[in-house]
């Protein structure tokens, strides 16, 4: 699963996984909520970053190591739901 960027669509990538017979799956435009490293992201965002500066990037390393090691258990439910697909299904009107 790759999401739309150019080098994504390269190819040197489409070449590659035709080599090691992969195939691949892009995500349609503007889908975040289906790429989980970008519900991580806002995961990460929320509980580590949550709008401080860091003078250094020592810093700010420590804070996303804080909440690997610490927050993520006590959260594990909360990742679990977001990071996962969880999609709606609808039954047909007709």
């Amino acid at each position: 699963m790759l999401d739309g960027a150019g080098y994504h669509r390269s190819k040197l990538v489409k070449d590659k996984a035709k080599l090691l017979n992969i195939e691949l799956h892009y995500l349609p435009h503007y889908s975040p909520n289906l790429n989980p490293i970008e519900c991580l992201w806002k995961v990460l965002n929320e509980h580590a970053r949550n709008n401080q500066y860091f003078a250094t990037a020592k810093l700010l390393r420590q804070q996303i190591d804080k909440l690997f090691e610490v927050t993520s258990p006590k959260i594990a439910d909360v990742l679990n739901s977001r990071i996962s697909a969880n999609f709606q299904t609808f039954n047909s009107a007709l």
